[in-house]
Formats: C-alpha cells, structure tokens, sequence
C-alpha cells in the first residue's frame, strides 16, 4: 500500500524535540483499516517514507485517530527541512515487514 501526499512538518516540544509530519485523514482511515495486518504492537506501523531524494525506514505512529510521520534528524538536515514548512511525502506502509514463513 503506497501513498503520496503533502503535509507542514510540526515540532513535539516534551523531554527531547521530535518532528513529524500528519498523514491525512483519508490515507490515515485506510491505513487503520488494514491496521491489524501491519502493525507490530502500540499501533505502530512500518513503513519506507522519502522525502525529495531522502529514503527512511521508520514507524508511523497513532495520534488522535491519525497516524504521524516522524522524521529523524538525519531527513531534516539531508532536505533542509524547517518547522512549518510544507512537504511532499511518499509512503510504502508494511514495506519493512518480515515475511511470513
């Protein structure tokens, strides 16, 4: 299952800053559908996200009915990425899932 969408970039200020970007309703609606086939516990679902030429494994994560893109240090520094700003995102969910023997 892969998506493609544009969201702002916004800050979590707790103990250490962290980064994400919202996945939209529509696509966070059909992630959760599919939810109990991909996630790995908590709700988290894994997934291969690019943002411009910057590729990442990672985990969405549940939040208020959606899901959240977290976006390491490492993407933000590679694309020059600022809170606020608007991105284009690109998303392969359960692409880092292990097969099934």
């Amino acid at each position: 299952m892969s998506f493609c969408f544009s969201a702002r970039i916004w800050e979590w200020r707790g103990p250490a800053p962290y980064y994400f970007v919202s996945v939209p309703e529509e696509e966070s609606r059909a992630i959760k559908r599919a939810e109990r086939l991909l996630t790995y516990g908590w709700g988290m679902i894994p997934v291969k996200a690019r943002i411009g030429t910057t590729e990442w494994k990672t985990s969405l994560w549940p939040k208020n009915g959606l899901y959240v893109l977290p976006l390491k240090d490492l993407v933000r520094r590679a694309e020059g990425l600022q809170t606020g700003q608007s991105v284009v995102v690109w998303l392969e969910v359960g692409a880092t899932l292990k097969p099934q023997p």
